[in-house]
């Protein structure tokens, strides 16, 4: 209502770490080696801060407050955004993202150089495909 009452629009953005690969079970077997291979001592500490902080918000636990061990190994919960699987079960996953009101998705990857690049080559065109069948469908209706 601020926003609104100044003029301006409020965006939403999502933080979500992607892991695609061929085979869902391939992009779960990285997720688990990411979580096998965190500090168990830094990712603790984060939480038991963030938990900590947490307790001065508004409603006294803050965003953190239900995320587990697996969760704060990469922080802002991106693992959560479930942006795990095939490309295909991914670009679905962000049209669900966008429908549920996500403005910007802030991704990271494990190899960033290389994950970016088939992202860029085998979810987008996905996500478009997706949205145009969508947009295509809601025009049928009409």
């Amino acid at each position: 209502a601020k926003a609104k009452a100044n003029n301006h629009s409020v965006k939403v953005g999502v933080n979500a770490f992607a892991i695609v690969r061929e085979t869902e079970e391939e992009a779960k077997a990285v997720l688990a080696e990411i979580i096998a291979k965190a500090n168990p001592e830094a990712v603790n500490a984060f939480g038991y801060e963030v938990k900590n902080a947490g307790k001065a918000s508004p409603e006294g636990e803050g965003n953190w407050a239900k995320s587990s061990f697996d969760d704060l190994v990469q922080y802002n919960d991106g693992f959560r955004s479930n942006l795990i699987g095939t490309p295909k079960q991914v670009a679905e996953r962000v049209v669900d993202l966008k429908r549920a009101g996500a403005d910007l998705i802030l991704l990271g990857f494990l190899h960033f150089q290389e994950e970016v690049e088939y992202f860029g080559k085998h979810v987008i065109p996905l996500v478009r495909e997706l949205e145009n069948a969508e947009a295509a469908a809601a025009l049928a209706a009409e």
